[in-house]
């Protein structure tokens, strides 16, 4: 089975494996999926992330995080899909709940967060948000 959009997929795996309290969630693994786990990872908001080769294909394992019982993540939500790409400019990225969420962002310098990109003055496509 081909899948459309591949990092909708792994944020649906994160947000369904939160709903049931899950301590771990695996997927199929690429650059881009890395990238995101790392930014993640790296603003607080997973506990750890590898990638490990099974079978000839790599899978990504992410560590998920919770405080006082509930899901760090309280909402994960992709804002460009295949169909329809959401690019901004370095003064038009948006803030996520006035600077307390981040917005994950696909520049040429890589894929980083939304006070990153500003603070290095690039734009570009606004992969998701999380919060």
């Amino acid at each position: 089975m081909s899948m459309s959009d591949p990092i909708a997929d792994m944020l649906t795996r994160i947000r369904n494996a939160q709903v049931v309290q899950k301590t771990a969630v695996a997927m199929p693994s690429s650059k881009v999926k890395v990238a995101i786990a790392n930014v993640l990872k790296d603003e607080g908001y997973i506990e750890d992330f590898a990638v490990a080769e099974e079978g000839g294909k790599a899978e990504l394992k992410i560590g998920l995080k919770y405080y006082a019982g509930r899901p760090v993540i309280e909402r994960i939500e992709r804002v460009s899909r295949p169909g329809l790409r959401v690019y901004k400019g370095k003064d038009d990225i948006p803030n996520v709940m006035n600077g307390l969420g981040v917005a994950i962002i696909s520049t040429p310098q890589g894929v980083m967060t939304d006070r990153k990109a500003r603070a290095t003055g690039v734009g570009g496509e606004v992969i998701c948000y999380v919060a």
